[in-house]
Formats: C-alpha cells, structure tokens, sequence
C-alpha cells in the first residue's frame, strides 16, 4: 500500500503532466478558479471562463472530469437542485497554489 506521501508525488506528477500540455492557459486558469471559489458547478465555471477564452460546457466538463478522476484532486457533492458542485480536496490545494500560482 502506498504511503500518503507517495501518494502526494503520484498525484503531483500527473498534474504536471496534464498542465505541461496546456498551450492556452484554459487549464491552469481552471485550477486557480478552484482556489479563489471554494466551490463551483460547471456551468458557473464556464461563465467565468468565457470571459478570457473561448470555450464550451463539454470542453470544461472534459477537463474537470479528468481533474476529478484521473488526477484525483477535486471533490465532487450534488446540490439541491441536482447539479454537480466541484471543489479541490483540501490536503491539496497548498500543492496547486504552489504548481498554477494564485494571483
């Protein structure tokens, strides 16, 4: 079983990976909107998005589905209404600050 450290340097690594191939900056911008809002649905992640690029609802569905579940990094929670809310865990957002930069 890997230790929480190793664990933390898996996930590292691939989030470095996946930010490496970001020609944009869609996906770093993306990272630092988890920091700022703490919490966050799709379609608001768009909204605000759209403001610097020219995006769509599946291009930033695709990109948090693989945030979420390849990297492992956000949390997932359904609200009232039934939507999808998305937040970075934690134990990780000192490792995101530290990689993307929080202005």
């Amino acid at each position: 079983m890997r230790s929480p450290q190793e664990i933390k340097r898996v996930i590292e690594t691939r989030l470095r990976s996946y930010l490496s191939r970001d020609r944009t900056g869609i996906r770093r911008e993306l990272l630092r909107l988890f920091v700022r809002i703490k919490s966050i649905t799709i379609a608001e992640l768009v909204v605000e998005l759209q403001k610097q690029f020219a995006v769509t609802f599946h291009a930033i569905a695709s990109m948090v589905g693989i945030i979420a579940s390849r990297i492992g990094i956000l949390r997932v929670t359904k609200n009232s209404d039934g939507a999808s809310s998305y937040e970075l865990k934690d134990k990780y957002v000192d490792m995101v600050v530290r990689i993307v930069g929080v202005s």
